[in-house]
């Protein structure tokens, strides 16, 4: 797929606690922040959360399901807001820049919740296959 300024994606999921859980075992990330309500509930936060990198996945799946599946080469990340387990994220991803002599791609990549609230925001540059 040729990638053109202001092409453009987005995709929608709901995080449920099955997938903070499936994403503790995956990754090996057992903070219990995630896990142990008791624990989240004496913390800043209040509750549990859930793990930043499972928003910003949510990039990843947008730009290789829906921009025709570039290669990564970088992404940079800003965790701006906690995510709640039972929200429905939106990951965004924008075309911002191509460079035509390398056929790299720059992508502006954000994650909102169902308030519309950044909670992830970014920039990802990109590969096409």
């Amino acid at each position: 797929m040729q990638l053109k300024l202001g092409d453009h994606a987005s995709l929608s999921k709901t995080i449920t606690s099955d997938d903070v859980a499936e994403f503790a075992r995956i990754t090996s990330d057992t903070n219990p922040l995630h896990l142990d309500e008791i624990y989240a509930k004496q913390t800043r936060f209040g509750g549990r959360i859930v793990h930043g990198m499972l928003g910003a996945a949510l990039i990843s799946a947008v730009i290789g399901t829906q921009l025709g599946g570039p290669i990564y080469l970088g992404q940079t990340l800003k965790f701006v807001k906690p995510i709640r387990i039972g929200e429905t994220l939106t990951a965004m991803a924008e075309v911002i820049a191509v460079r035509e002599d390398k056929n790299i791609v720059t992508l502006e990549t954000w994650v909102i919740n169902e308030a519309g609230e950044e909670v992830i925001v970014g920039e990802a540059t990109v590969l096409p296959v």
